[in-house]
């Protein structure tokens, strides 16, 4: 069971976090993986796993064109693509909104997508599926994070659209939106409010770790999952279910003072 043998995976952003431990489950499932990175030190990683590497800037069409491309070259098809790849920008009011920061969140996290899913269904088999990363973020967050908000709810109707332009061709098409995954993501400079509050807000007192994610990816990507598409499936350690008590706790503790 959800076994990825004879299946080609293309994984954007694979070079660190998520993308990373999802390339390295995708290939200990059976899958031959084509790792998409800006970073060229991906190659040596690439190597290590016996993967495909492929230098992309997902905000460039042509360099995901050629990403797809290259995986039916090298493997001779294509089953499954994960457009994982993105950035977070440090937090930023809306009265402060920088038309910049937004169209640089907009052409990798949006664009990235949009150019995975046209390429990725143009050079793939019937059948397959596409992966998008989104984030909890879709279902709101914290204040100064419009940006990044703006791009991840973009992802989730997204995912929607192509799950239905693409069903008569049985390629399904879903996302996941993960809370806070303890990635070099999670540590960028001006974002300390999400990290700070994940122990406290989220039932389960934790972020999420990559490899729990990929999981997820994982269990989506098989063949066991036929009728699974147009799906955002939260992985959130228990944050869109209610309050923590830990939370709760803390509110208390603060109004007795």
């Amino acid at each position: 069971m959800f076994l990825l043998e004879g299946k080609v995976a293309v994984v954007t952003g694979a070079g660190s976090g998520l993308g990373l431990a999802t390339a390295k489950r995708f290939a200990d499932a059976g899958a031959k993986v084509v790792m998409g990175d800006i970073a060229p030190e991906t190659q040596r990683t690439a190597d290590e796993l016996d993967c495909l590497f492929v230098r992309t800037d997902v905000s460039r069409e042509n360099d995901v064109e050629n990403l797809m491309k290259s995986a039916v070259e090298h493997y001779g098809r294509l089953d499954i693509v994960v457009n994982n790849a993105g950035i977070i920008c440090p937090e930023e009011r809306l009265e402060n909104a920088n038309p910049d920061t937004y169209q640089r969140l907009f052409n990798v996290n949006v664009m990235g997508v949009v150019f995975g899913i046209k390429y990725g269904q143009k050079y793939m088999n019937d059948g397959g599926t596409i992966l998008n990363t989104a984030s909890n973020s879709a279902n709101g967050d914290y204040s100064g994070y419009g940006p990044y908000i703006m791009s991840k709810i973009s992802i989730v109707g997204l995912t929607k659209v192509a799950a239905i332009e693409l069903a008569p061709r049985k390629i399904r098409v879903n996302c996941i939106c993960p809370n806070t995954i303890d990635t070099p993501m999670a540590y960028v400079d001006g974002c300390e409010t999400e990290l700070n509050a994940m122990k406290i807000q989220t039932p389960l007192a934790r972020m999420c770790k990559p490899e729990e994610a990929a999981a997820l990816y994982h269990f989506l990507a098989s063949d066991d999952c036929r009728y699974i598409t147009g799906e955002d499936i939260y992985i959130d350690g228990g944050l869109k279910a209610g309050p923590a008590e830990q939370l709760i706790d803390a509110i208390l503790a603060s109004l007795e003072k």
